[in-house]
């Protein structure tokens, strides 16, 4: 027997009925032809998934800011080797006068 493959999407529509509490558990599953018991797993593993969800998006925006940091020091890094360059250049051809 070939079991049943569920796709996040519907799995996490479940889970939402399931938190809005306006069915038991019970019903819930036999509308949808699952077990009970799947539905206490995947509830579970939502609840317990959830915090990393927030955690992941404040370590993405962390990392967001510490590439644009990098970035903006190696602009600056550039910048100033670029004034330093033309200033000897400028020493060297005559052009620069103090």
């Amino acid at each position: 027997m070939k079991r049943k493959r569920y796709t996040p999407e519907f799995k996490s529509q479940i889970v939402l009925e399931i938190l809005k509490e306006e069915k038991p558990m019970s019903q819930i599953a036999s509308e949808n032809g699952i077990h009970v018991n799947q539905l206490h797993k995947w509830k579970t593993q939502f609840l317990q998934e959830m915090p990393k969800l927030f955690n992941k998006q404040n370590e993405d925006q962390e990392k967001m800011k510490a590439d644009y940091e990098e970035k903006l020091e190696n602009l600056y890094a550039e910048v100033g080797k670029l004034t330093t360059q033309l200033s000897w250049i400028k020493k060297k051809s005559g052009i620069y006068h103090d």
